[in-house]
């Protein structure tokens, strides 16, 4: 049988990055967090986390986490239908890995009324739509929205329809650098804007125009923060149509190249034994996300 002390110990130091801030949220010293550990590995005959920083789990930490994560929607599940199993007084929050661009549109308004009517608390974790599975996959949230279709073992994924880019610049910027009208090739030669490392959307749009390569850019983490770089003339991007219909009806913001939009297609991953909770709020996805994502061709 598992002692589940362990590895809610194991899920704390992974969930808050390191041993302190995991002995907070546990109300234990650093050192019986340690301890924890320690006896868990023993217990199990290897290592269940690389001691770094952040601490990272191993391969099989990464799997005890999956445990952890559906037992905790499960145990939901069952204080609901057996009340007097509650000690009161919890809460249990459901933990998503989301990226920033859904954060900052449609994800509030979708989520909106589920959380409201269902008592639901999310800590969410922003990832970029690229990597984020790997959330999934490190066993540190119970569902993930992502550009991935494929989903990790024990976990399911479901279309919920597509983001729209579109390639824009302020009306400084073009004037300043497209005097004699936007090329292709002209985009590859001036400064464009990456939300981050792992932002490939500005790199396949170009190479959608048929242009390879590197080209110099800008870092913003920030989905706003992008928003207002663009506008301020610092250079190019691709934005979410969602996030800037103010912008773009005032001319603050100016599309590049009309009609070459990039649509990138966003999935819901949720575990398979994720219990009801997670269920409904899948089929609640499922049902509004249409709102605000188009249809994937």
């Amino acid at each position: 049988m598992f002692d589940y002390k362990l590895l809610a110990a194991l899920a704390a130091v992974v969930e808050q990055a390191g041993f302190e801030r995991a002995a907070q949220l546990l109300g234990l010293s650093q050192s019986a967090v340690s301890q924890r550990i320690k006896l868990l590995e023993a217990r199990v005959g290897q290592p269940v986390l690389v001691r770094g920083t952040p601490p990272a789990p191993t391969e099989l930490g990464r799997r005890l986490l999956n445990h952890v994560q559906q037992v905790r929607l499960l145990e939901r599940d069952l204080h609901g239908q057996v009340p007097a199993l509650d000690e009161g007084g919890t809460v249990q929050r459901l933990r998503i890995a989301l990226n920033a661009d859904s954060l900052a549109t449609w994800w509030a308004a979708a989520v909106g009324p589920f959380c409201a009517s269902h008592q639901v608390l999310l800590e969410l974790v922003v990832e970029d739509q690229e990597v984020g599975l790997k959330r999934m996959r490190g066993g540190d949230v119970a569902a993930c929205v992502c550009a991935a279709e494929r989903p990790v073992a024990g976990a399911r994924s479901q279309l919920l329809g597509a983001m729209r880019y579109r390639a824009l610049a302020s009306p400084a910027f073009i004037a300043r650098h497209f005097a004699a009208g936007v090329t292709a090739a002209g985009l590859a030669r001036v400064p464009a804007i990456v939300f981050g490392p792992d932002d490939q959307l500005q790199h396949r749009y170009l190479q959608s125009l048929g242009v390879a390569g590197g080209f110099i850019h800008h870092l913003c983490p920030s989905s706003e923060g992008f928003v207002q770089l663009t506008a301020g003339g610092l250079g190019w991007g691709l934005v979410p149509e969602l996030q800037v219909h103010s912008q773009l009806a005032s001319g603050q913001l100016v599309e590049l190249l009309p009609g070459r939009a990039l649509d990138v297609p966003l999935y819901w991953h949720h575990w398979r034994n994720g219990g009801e909770l997670l269920g409904e709020l899948t089929a609640h996805l499922q049902r509004a996300s249409g709102q605000w994502l188009v249809p994937l061709n």
